[in-house]
């Protein structure tokens, strides 16, 4: 049985023919069904273009991009996707937002088959309370609580979460890093986090991805596993000395493969064209006609004649 996600040799550039700028090359990528897998990379890496060719909304350039061992043409429900940005429909409520996906997914069950599944999945992020509110009306944390609620309800087979909490606060991200973890342990939905945190990638994750920087391209390093048991407390995993040394290993992969891709430029500098000013003498100059700056390359030249004794 093939694995449910297959990136084998892909790359993929932007830009003009004759101006390529490569941001990915030769990514290979295995999934299997039922997996927690976090990519983790430096911002502008390719974290996001790479989650879009998984999610169809891409197309590579060289290599193939499979699910169920069948190329992947473009976007499907059963690839649910959760960006940064909440993407929530300002004029609809939290439970007609998660509504609108429902009733475009499922269009043969019955009115109130539809409302209860809405009533389910706004339930399990624990919006109940505000069913009734408008996106204005939350805060960013119950808005990207609503993204999520929204792409778990079509029953999707793959979980995308594109840096979803980046844009919360600390209490808000770790909250809703153990409500997402606590769901997948739940519903055991294939999950792929990209993200830029160390710790958040090695708390949610089982298996953790680097995506390398590189002069041509970014690429996937090694997986590092995480064999720590579910469900996980934060506040006992981070004492934990094989977390420490995870984590040392992740984040010296990042910085060695940021620090090779680094090009070593040789400025010349050169010393500004002014001579300095004396503050202390006191100008009758007004605004408008005050004089320009001293610049040295207005200084005359003077020669000076020495005899030799």
């Amino acid at each position: 049985m093939p694995p449910i996600i297959e990136l084998s040799g892909v790359s993929k550039s932007f830009g003009r023919p004759n101006e390529r700028n490569t941001v990915l090359r030769d990514i290979h990528l295995t999934i299997e069904e039922g997996d927690f897998v976090s990519i983790i990379g430096y911002s502008g890496s390719g974290k996001s273009t790479l989650i879009n060719l998984i999610a169809g909304l891409l197309k590579p350039d060289t290599g193939t991009a499979k699910m169920d061992g069948e190329i992947i043409r473009g976007p499907g429900p059963e690839r649910g996707i959760v960006f940064q940005n909440y993407s929530l429909l300002p004029w609809l409520t939290v439970a007609e937002n998660v509504r609108l996906a429902v009733d475009q997914i499922f269009p043969d069950l019955s009115e109130k088959q539809r409302a209860d599944r809405t009533a389910e999945y706004v339930d399990m992020v624990k919006l109940t309370p505000a069913s009734h509110k408008y996106p204005r009306e939350l805060s960013g944390g119950m808005r990207q609580r609503v993204s999520v609620a929204r792409t778990l309800a079509v029953n999707p087979r793959i979980l995308l979460l594109d840096e979803p909490l980046s844009a919360l606060d600390a209490l808000t991200r770790a909250t809703l890093q153990d409500e997402i973890a606590d769901i997948w342990q739940r519903n055991r939905t294939t999950v792929i986090w990209i993200t830029n945190d160390p710790d958040e990638a090695l708390l949610v994750a089982d298996r953790v991805i680097p995506l390398l920087p590189g002069s041509d391209g970014a690429t996937l390093g090694r997986d590092i596993l995480v064999p720590i048991e579910r469900p996980r407390d934060r506040r006992e995993v981070i004492k934990i000395p094989e977390f420490k040394d995870l984590k040392i290993q992740l984040v010296t992969t990042l910085l060695d493969a940021k620090r090779d891709s680094t090009p070593t430029l040789i400025k010349k500098l050169s010393v500004p064209d002014l001579l300095p000013e004396d503050l202390g003498v006191r100008t009758q100059f007004s605004l408008f006609d005050r004089p320009e700056p001293r610049r040295r390359s207005r200084l005359e030249r003077e020669e000076l004649k020495i005899q030799a004794s």
